[in-house]
């Protein structure tokens, strides 16, 4: 599931914190009260790490990168 403004916009938050991933390790976290972060989950030397990209709707269009970036 790609994850695009209008997708992002309708979630609602839960009573826990809600991971959507979008592609190549690219998720948004939405949280219980109702912050939106943007994580990348990514590994180095055999180590899964997680780096926090930004807060939504703050962050550049990285959906829509991603998108590009699998239309090549």
């Amino acid at each position: 599931m790609y994850l695009n403004d209008s997708k992002i916009r309708k979630l609602k938050p839960s009573s826990r914190p809600v991971k959507l991933s979008d592609s190549h390790g690219l998720y948004l976290l939405v949280n219980p009260g109702g912050s939106h972060i943007w994580y990348l989950k990514y590994r180095f030397n055999g180590k899964e790490s997680r780096a926090s990209l930004s807060a939504y709707p703050a962050a550049p269009d990285f959906a829509g990168a991603a998108q590009q970036y699998n239309d090549r």
